[in-house]
This record gives C-alpha cells, sequence and structure tokens, in this order.
C-alpha cells in the first residue's frame, strides 16, 4: 500500500510539475528533463508513469477536466445563479490553480494531446444547458436566446482566461462583475432580476473563502 501511494504521489507531483512548465513555457518548450528535475523525481521514474510528453500533456489535461468538472457540479435553485457562480469559480481557479489554466493552454495545442482534453468545448456544453435550464425556468427576458447568450458567456470567459496571463487582473472578481451587471438587466426576467448577484453568491462558489 505504501508503495502505491508513492507512486500515486510521484505521478501528481509530476502532472504537477508539467502542468507548471506548460503553463509557463509552453508546450514546446517544456522539456521532460525539465519537468522531471523540477518534481524531483529521476528521468526513469517519468518514463515510469508516462511514456513521453504527449502522454503526460494528456494526463495534465485529464486533470484539469476534473477540475472543470467540480466548478460545473454545483447545484442551485436558480439556473442563472448558478451559471453567475460557476463562471466567478472558473475564473478564480483560472488564476490559483496552474493545472487548470495549463489544461486550457493545451486546448491550444490538440495536435500533442488526445481530443479528450477540450476543456473550452466541455463549458460551452455545461453553460448551454445551464442556459436552457434557465429557459425552462422561464428566468430568461423576452428577445435574447439561450443559444446567443451562451456564446457571449462563453467567448467572455474565454477572453478573461487569455487576458489574464498577462495581467492577473482580468482573473479578478471585477471584470467579471461588470460583465455580469451589464447582461443581467438585458438577459434575465424582470421578476427574478432583483435576486440575482452579479459578483457571485459566496456560499456557493467552490472554494470561496
Amino acid at each position: 500500500m505504501a508503495k502505491q501511494e508513492r507512486a500515486v504521489r510521484t505521478r501528481n507531483t509530476l502532472i504537477e510539475s508539467a502542468a507548471e512548465l506548460f503553463d509557463r513555457d509552453g508546450y514546446d518548450v517544456a522539456s521532460l528533463s525539465t519537468i522531471s528535475a523540477r518534481a524531483g523525481v529521476s528521468s526513469g521514474a517519468l518514463h515510469f508513469h508516462f511514456t513521453s510528453k504527449a502522454a503526460l500533456a494528456d494526463a495534465v489535461g485529464q486533470a484539469a477536466a476534473q477540475r472543470l468538472e467540480g466548478i460545473t457540479r454545483q447545484e442551485a435553485d436558480c439556473a442563472l445563479q448558478m451559471l453567475i457562480d460557476a463562471t466567478h469559480a472558473l475564473v478564480r481557479n483560472l488564476d490559483q490553480d496552474v493545472v487548470l489554466r495549463a489544461g486550457f493552454g493545451l486546448n491550444d495545442s490538440l495536435e500533442h494531446v488526445r481530443a479528450v482534453v477540450g476543456l473550452r468545448a466541455k463549458w460551452q456544453e455545461w453553460v448551454e444547458g445551464a442556459f436552457a435550464r434557465a429557459e425552462g425556468e422561464c428566468a430568461l427576458a423576452p428577445g435574447p436566446s439561450a443559444r446567443d447568450a451562451a456564446t457571449v458567456v462563453v467567448a467572455v470567459t474565454a477572453g478573461l482566461e487569455i487576458l489574464g496571463r498577462q495581467d492577473a487582473w482580468w482573473l479578478s472578481r471585477a471584470p467579471l462583475t461588470r460583465f455580469w451587471g451589464l447582461l443581467l438587466p438585458t438577459l434575465a426576467e424582470s421578476s427574478c432580476l432583483d435576486s440575482l448577484v452579479a459578483s457571485g453568491t459566496k456560499s456557493k462558489v467552490p472554494g470561496a473563502t
């Protein structure tokens, strides 16, 4: 059992170290030798767990997908508030979680990894589902379609992800709160507008402090 636990720790350390270097230097620049050195393990130990850099990148993508699933696994009585909270959780974790951030970065290098990494597609699918639920709750104002609203939200969160790589302010609560503050009066049905919190419902945002 102790040997298995050490193997799991080593594998997780390699994934974390690879994510840090993929995020900092890019997939093409990061080398297996640098990753193993950063993780404090031998080259042989790295190759025991991962046969290639592509296999290691795929493991980073898989780990990032699990983190994204955690962000989107929340429940709420109101689909729109659930969506607002999830966008704040995503943006905050893109700032704080290098594995999640690297996974989204690898999404731009899919020729190197298996298509399962496609985090943006997973996120878009979830956002579209949330808006479909909001439409079913009659929480959307007449006019904007659920699909169009989903497109806007996905585009904005993708933009914040990219901008945040250069300036961490874009991954703070303020830009996303301003976005929701502008969108909600047009998007939300008037009877539920006053109950929505553009800055996110703190108690419902995973990992909030």
